[in-house]
């Protein structure tokens, strides 16, 4: 999966946040996002997820050779972002059981709980979940979700070195044929990335 950039911008109101945004993101390439808070790296990977749109320029999806249409977008990403939210009524079994309806996963549920450190809690309604493990909970279903592109905005928040651990050997073992961006500006989430885009440089 390529996603590619023509003159990007996005504005709220009369302000442009970005503008003139052109960049290729290519299959297997891990790429970072960064900029000072407010800078708009999160309205970008956002507009990446196809659940923000953008206000001038194009965004285009290609499988091999193949353009995808910007409804079907959603179908080949997966994303763990601070804002979306986990359904907390639901245990961690079921919480993955319930994305399986959408999005197939790659490995069994208890495999991948006991991969993030979550095996003990599976039958745990995710309301009891300390801040820590949810995050770890979200970044299990983006990294195993069976999809080409994976998004992560600031995948370390909330974790403790422990967690932060989980998350470097997720990249490590789970991620050699995806599309990886990162927004962060914190470089042990990005450190081992093969680009780094500043957004302040398209103001």
């Amino acid at each position: 999966m390529q996603i590619t950039l023509l003159n990007v911008g996005k504005r709220f109101n009369r302000d442009w946040i970005f503008r003139n945004v052109s960049y290729d993101f290519l299959p297997g390439k891990k790429y970072a996002i960064t900029g000072s808070n407010g800078s708009g790296k999160s309205t970008l990977l956002q507009i990446l997820a196809g659940s923000l749109s953008h206000n001038e320029g194009k965004v285009n999806f290609v499988a091999g050779q193949m353009p995808i249409e910007e409804e079907d977008y959603f179908k080949h990403i997966s994303i763990a972002a601070p804002y979306l939210e986990l359904i907390e009524e639901m245990t961690a079994g079921e919480f993955l059981l319930f994305h399986r309806q959408f999005k197939p996963l790659t490995i069994a549920d208890k495999e991948i709980l006991h991969i993030v450190g979550l095996e003990k809690a599976i039958n745990k309604q995710i309301r009891y979940y300390s801040s820590g493990m949810k995050q770890r909970l979200k970044l299990a279903q983006a990294f195993f979700c069976d999809s080409p592109v994976l998004l992560l905005d600031e995948p370390t928040t909330n974790l403790d070195a422990e967690g932060i651990a989980v998350y470097q050997q997720l990249i490590d073992n789970y991620t050699a044929s995806k599309l990886v961006i990162i927004s962060s500006n914190d470089l042990q989430e990005y450190a081992f990335c093969d680009a780094v885009i500043a957004i302040g440089d398209f103001k």
